[in-house]
């Protein structure tokens, strides 16, 4: 999976907003309501890498993995930060991307996850 499809493939969740955050954060950010699920980084030297958030499991199953690093900042709230997705498995990185989503509508009120679940039908 490239850099393209993976960012079509966040895109097509229930209530999924891409929003690019220029200088100084450079990062193109993908939220479900307020709550973030994935974010690329666009500036050099670390363009296009892919952070989501894991669970604490994963978080030391990923980390252990050569390409995948605790994201700088966020690591600490278990994101990994994957170097080069094109070289990560595309089903494994799907199934990242759909629990990080997953984590973060369940974070939403109950009346907001609703209305994404609607909007899913």
């Amino acid at each position: 999976m490239n850099t393209e499809q993976l960012k079509r493939h966040c895109r097509q969740y229930p209530g999924a907003v891409e929003t690019l955050h220029g200088e100084p954060s450079n990062i193109l950010v993908y939220k479900v309501e307020d709550k973030t699920f994935a974010y690329f980084k666009t500036s050099e030297p670390e363009q296009w890498r892919f952070s989501l958030r894991v669970t604490p499991d994963r978080f030391l199953e990923l980390t252990d993995r050569p390409g995948v690093k605790p994201a700088r900042y966020m690591g600490r709230f278990h994101w990994v930060t994957i170097v080069d997705v094109g070289q990560f498995p595309a089903d494994y990185l799907t199934e990242l991307v759909a629990a990080s989503y997953r984590r973060a509508v369940e974070s939403l009120s109950k009346a907001k996850q609703k209305t994404l679940a609607t909007h899913d039908e």
